[in-house]
């Protein structure tokens, strides 16, 4: 399954909403891949094993369940995971890309892509739309979470 969407992160026709800038968003989306505890509703607990100059690798404990990853950084730009198989879990990878279409004007894309055989293709495609709309409820408290907590370093100094 593939599957990509975009959010916006700065709105000048919306006041209500704080801007985030390019540095404060990169520093949340790395902050999501090195403290995942901080976005993850349901993980228990994580290790990172492994860390490079741009990148980490991550066990992630779901009760029982492990998975493990490897997250690579393009600075300012992009946060790539590449995700096991473990389990009933397959294979996948998840990309979130700043773009920035016009100067201030920020957006993030999610694009996920999820190893599957043949054979469970077909309730694949049965629960992927249950899957994608998870998928956008969890980006959209990726973002909130970041929005939250740039707000609280601002008030902090």
């Amino acid at each position: 399954m593939r599957f990509s969407h975009l959010i916006q992160i700065n709105d000048p026709f919306n006041p209500l909403i704080d801007s985030l800038s390019r540095e404060q968003l990169w520093r949340g989306l790395v902050l999501r891949a090195e403290n995942p505890l901080l976005f993850v509703l349901a993980l228990d607990r994580f290790e990172i094993v492994e860390r490079g100059e741009n990148a980490l690798a991550r066990v992630l404990h779901f009760g029982q369940l492990r998975l493990r990853d490897r997250v690579s950084f393009s600075p300012m730009e992009q946060v790539r995971y590449e995700i096991e198989a473990a389990g009933d879990s397959p294979a996948a990878t998840l990309a979130m890309t700043i773009e920035e279409p016009e100067p201030g004007q920020l957006f993030v894309r999610f694009d996920y892509e999820t190893l599957h055989d043949d054979a469970k293709a077909s309730l694949d495609a049965f629960y992927s739309s249950f899957v994608k709309q998870a998928y956008v409820e969890a980006d959209i408290d990726t973002i909130s979470t970041i929005r939250r907590l740039a707000a609280e370093a601002d008030a902090l100094g």
